[in-house]
């Protein structure tokens, strides 16, 4: 049993605003809040380098671990160190330098059962690939599902060995041994083996419906811009 993680955090107290939440990042902390669990959200500050290194793991945003806050000496009501487990649901990141810049909690009851969702891996070379000319195309990346906290996977894993051409794999084949209940629709493709020609095809018509045009090459473009130019310095206003 993996050992379980604890992420210390401390309420913070007073206002609330951007020149406070800054001053929690100079002292090289994150603001963050902790809700749900028809409990009071609590404002707090934490660790980035325990969140960064949750987000980071196998389990990434799903993992379960548990919240020590220390409310000593703070206003708040509550015990001295409160500890209620939680799970990340938010977070951002500064777009510039990519340092965490807040985070969001929520208590997790662990005999509930929650939504979430989980990405799904294949491993293994299809026949289809190795034999046949074709490619993975995998559409979903991630399914949703509800299942008991202790249950969430970290991924879900399709072995691709036995797909040839022409073979799919939909949500209502992904092994899950009872535990999980599927909230993304069990007819959907999760992935199939194509050949390279219907691939093309495939993107040409996602083009299409989109309203774009095959690419042209540079100096066309220019060429077009030019003369839409000239045409457009040349013209009289039209008379009303």
């Amino acid at each position: 049993m993996p050992e379980q993680i604890v992420v210390a955090a401390k309420p913070r107290e007073g206002k609330l605003n951007k020149n406070a939440a800054r001053r929690v990042r100079v002292r090289g902390m994150i603001p963050g809040v902790i809700y749900g669990a028809q409990q009071e959200s609590i404002a707090v500050e934490l660790d980035p380098k325990q969140i960064i290194r949750i987000l980071q793991s196998e389990s990434g945003h799903n993992t379960i671990f548990d919240v020590s806050i220390d409310s000593s000496g703070a206003k708040q009501s509550g015990a001295a160190h409160a500890v209620t487990k939680a799970m990340v649901v938010d977070w951002q990141y500064e777009p510039i330098k990519g340092a965490l810049m807040h985070i969001d909690l929520k208590r997790i009851a662990m005999d509930k059962a929650i939504r979430v969702k989980v990405p799904v891996q294949f491993i293994g070379i299809a026949i289809g690939v190795k034999n046949q000319g074709g490619i993975l195309d995998q559409v979903l990346r991630e399914v949703e599902i509800e299942c008991l906290p202790a249950d969430i996977p970290s991924s879900i894993t399709v072995d691709a060995t036995n797909l040839a051409l022409g073979d799919s794999v939909r949500v209502g084949d992904l092994e899950h041994g009872g535990k999980l209940k599927f909230l993304t629709d069990e007819s959907a493709t999760v992935a199939h083996i194509v050949s390279i020609k219907e691939e093309v095809v495939a993107v040409a018509e996602v083009a299409a419906v989109a309203g774009e045009t095959p690419a042209e090459p540079e100096v066309a473009k220019k060429g077009k811009q030019e003369t839409a130019d000239a045409a457009g310095a040349d013209a009289k206003p039209a008379k009303k």
